[in-house]
């Protein structure tokens, strides 16, 4: 029953069958087949069909509405459950940019583990498109991201900074030397892409179109590969949420320009307004705390 109401809500949302087979993963028929199914077990028409469209009957109407506050009690029912452990242990899911390179989201994993020893914490990380992937399909609870897309209005979206990319490279080179370097200027030099291979594709064309970097592009697995790859003189790192200046492993890191200006970038905290619960919320704020010095 549950499982129909959700099939029931996507087919009302999108106002489409085919669009809610399509948001819900199975066939056209399949969702046709559980909303007969659902006014089977109800026992009245929810639908008025007209051709290939359709409208809602009052009993229609009246079933949206209170299976809306249905589901989420389940759902968030669900969540719950799934905190708890065996030992009775809280957990919490967290995700952060594969490439941010700023000491924030570490800093704020100690002090919350500090504060909050009985929660378990799950740390992964990943692309944009990784990260937001996770938590539209409910496998993250919080991110730490960039923003490249519009807000969404399922999520809470709270810029924490606003900061320019930054180009790590081995302090050797000429560039390392200046205080800011010109996208067209590294037009003859690989950058560096901390990414997973799935996204690669997606990140180069990303950095290429939306960045201005022109030049080639090198892959590395992690910040850590990426730096070796940098300190050898392979290409300059891009990195995400730095600040600039010595690295303290043979590098320096230095702004990024466009036109002489730092080419600035969001970085957010994002998580669903329907898992915000007291450690998503507490997490926001101690993240949020590690920031404001820098802002």
């Amino acid at each position: 029953m549950l499982k129909q109401l959700k099939y029931f809500q996507s087919v009302v949302r999108n106002g489409s069958f085919s669009k809610a087979a399509e948001e819900c993963f199975i066939s056209q028929s399949a969702i046709s087949q559980q909303m007969q199914a659902l006014e089977k077990e109800v026992g009245v028409p929810l639908l008025r069909r007209e051709g290939r469209r359709f409208s809602l009957t009052p009993a229609g109407e009246l079933l949206y509405r209170r299976s809306l506050a249905i589901t989420t009690e389940w759902d968030k029912l669900c969540r719950e459950i799934k905190q708890v452990d065996g030992e009775g242990k809280a957990q919490l899911r967290l995700g952060c940019l594969r490439s941010f390179a700023g000491p924030e989201f570490h800093q704020a994993v100690q002090v919350f583990a500090e504060r909050h020893p009985n929660v378990e914490l799950h740390l992964i990380t990943g692309s944009h498109e990784d990260l937001y992937k996770l938590i539209r399909d409910d496998r993250t609870d919080f991110l730490l991201s960039d923003q490249r897309r519009a807000f969404s209005e399922r999520y809470y979206n709270k810029i924490l900074a606003a900061r320019p990319y930054q180009v790590e490279l081995t302090a050797r080179h000429p560039i390392a030397q200046r205080n800011s370097v010109e996208a067209g200027d590294l037009k003859d030099f690989p950058c560096i892409l901390v990414s997973s291979i799935e996204q690669w594709d997606t990140e180069c064309t990303y950095y290429r179109e939306q960045v201005g970097l022109q030049g080639g592009f090198l892959f590395a697995h992690s910040l850590e590969e990426g730096q070796l790859l940098a300190v050898s003189g392979k290409g300059f790192l891009l990195l995400e949420g730095a600040l600039a200046g010595q690295s303290g492993r043979g590098l320096r890191r230095i702004p990024l320009t466009r036109g002489g200006k730092p080419l600035l970038h969001n970085y957010c905290a994002f998580w669903d307004k329907e898992n915000s619960g007291y450690y998503v919320e507490e997490f926001a704020d101690v993240l949020k705390e590690q920031f404001a010095p820098s802002e």
